[in-house]
């Protein structure tokens, strides 16, 4: 499934282990009058989701049929692209002119080429009753220059996974809520039982999570002329938060050069306390590392003193080069319609973004013997009422965390100060 940026490393394992094959009953709704172009001549659609098969074949295969009997003059062509060859592959369709007509992308990467007028302007072609089927904060996600490029799919939002023996051995009634109380519990942690507490990457290219912190902490990254304003009390506050815990010796030295696969595996071997991710991890800590899941219990994601919390989103764009610009969005919305997103939403263990879906019983009710799965379903839910995409909506923002990164490890490794660093991340962005 998703995430170029954060979300690439989540997906792949998110996914792992889940049904292979379901019979889905689909319905129709959210499809708007302005999209009638179909039939006559017949249309064919072709739509690029990334590494879902096989896990989702009976899905989509089903999916499909049903979309194609309900509209007889168009035909979808389903083309599932591998994780590594997504990127290259849609910019040299884009730039060829010759692009698919749905993709399944993340906000972060599609807003890079929405910088560049690659999708179809959304806001011209759907009313506001369509629009507002859908979670106003994560609609905005696919929104770049107030113009809406994407529609929302499937969500996650970070939960805390944590190890209840570890927590008890070291001293610790109840995991922390917030960045504060991480620290202290790191350090009780590692003092009490010479492990680490977490593990998070400072990679610039992996997990966008510590760019995620900032704005957490109560930075603002970028000012409304696109400008860094992370050079600020605040910014220097958070990194020395982060430089300070590598210092002390409570991060992992990997944190500098691994991704956030090694904070599951980390996790699954019982070397740290806390992993911060995804609910539906814990079905695969149960098959990878069953003595570890039968100790691990879900809490809310750790936030500042805003209370923001984090959401990622997957969701479909249509190129601006389409050949059935209509054709393709009747079948996007169809695919993000109600019904659909709760079928899929249920199968693969992750949140809808339409409004009617997530208020089904099933992500609101955990049964009174409700397993930690079931029970970080529900908080999850809760969570995704007030949460948003954290980091900015900018074509270029994976180079803004890189230059972030790159001088946070730097201060971490002495190399620079902190106030040196912040200054040359903002020098570095400001002068890209």
């Amino acid at each position: 499934m998703v995430r170029i940026q954060k979300f690439k490393r989540f997906i792949v394992w998110a996914l792992l282990g889940v049904l292979t094959s379901w019979i889905v009953s689909c319905g129709t709704g959210n499809v708007s009058n302005t999209t009638k172009q179909a039939s006559s001549g017949g249309a064919n659609v072709e739509f690029w989701t990334m590494q879902l098969q096989p896990q989702f074949t009976n899905y989509f295969k089903s999916l499909i049929a049903s979309f194609e009997s309900q509209n007889p003059g168009i035909k979808v062509s389903w083309v599932d692209v591998p994780w590594t060859a997504m990127e290259n592959k849609i910019l040299t369709a884009v730039s060829a002119k010759t692009p698919p007509d749905v993709v399944n992308l993340n906000p972060d990467f599609a807003s890079q080429l929405a910088g560049r007028n690659a999708w179809l302007d959304l806001d011209a072609k759907l009313p506001n009753e369509v629009r507002s089927s859908y979670l106003p904060n994560i609609w905005k996600a696919s929104t770049l220059n107030d113009k809406s490029f994407g529609i929302p799919w499937y969500l996650t939002t970070r939960l805390t996974i944590y190890n209840t023996d570890l927590l008890k051995q070291a001293g610790i009634n109840k995991p922390p809520a917030t960045y504060p109380e991480l620290a202290q519990v790191a350090q009780q942690i590692k003092d009490k039982t010479g492990k680490y507490a977490f593990f998070v990457t400072f990679v610039p290219q992996d997990a966008g999570e510590v760019l995620e912190s900032f704005a957490q902490m109560g930075v603002t990254l970028v000012d409304a002329g696109g400008k860094a304003a992370f050079n600020s009390p605040q910014g220097k506050a958070v990194f020395q938060y982060w430089v300070d815990l590598y210092k002390k010796g409570l991060l992992p030295k990997e944190t500098l050069t691994q991704g956030h696969r090694h904070a599951v595996d980390l996790y699954q071997a019982g070397e740290t306390a806390l992993l911060f991710s995804g609910g539906e991890f814990l079905e695969n800590i149960g098959k990878n590392a069953p003595a570890i899941a039968k100790v691990s219990a879900t809490a809310p994601q750790i936030t500042g003193e805003n209370g923001k919390k984090n959401v990622a989103v997957m969701n479909v764009v249509i190129p601006r080069d389409s050949k059935q610009p209509d054709a393709a969005l009747k079948f996007a919305l169809f695919l993000t319609n109600d019904e659909n997103q709760l079928s899929f939403a249920k199968a693969a263990n992750v949140l809808p973004s339409t409004v009617k879906s997530l208020a089904d019983s099933y992500f609101k009710d955990a049964p009174a013997n409700a397993s930690p799965l079931d029970q970080a379903r529900v908080i999850s839910a809760q969570e995704l009422q007030q949460a948003e995409v954290l980091t900015p909506r900018l074509k270029d923002i994976k180079r803004l965390q890189k230059a972030i990164y790159e001088n946070l490890q730097a201060a971490m490794l002495g190399e620079k100060t902190v106030d040196k660093a912040v200054e040359d991340a903002a020098q570095e962005w400001n002068n890209r």
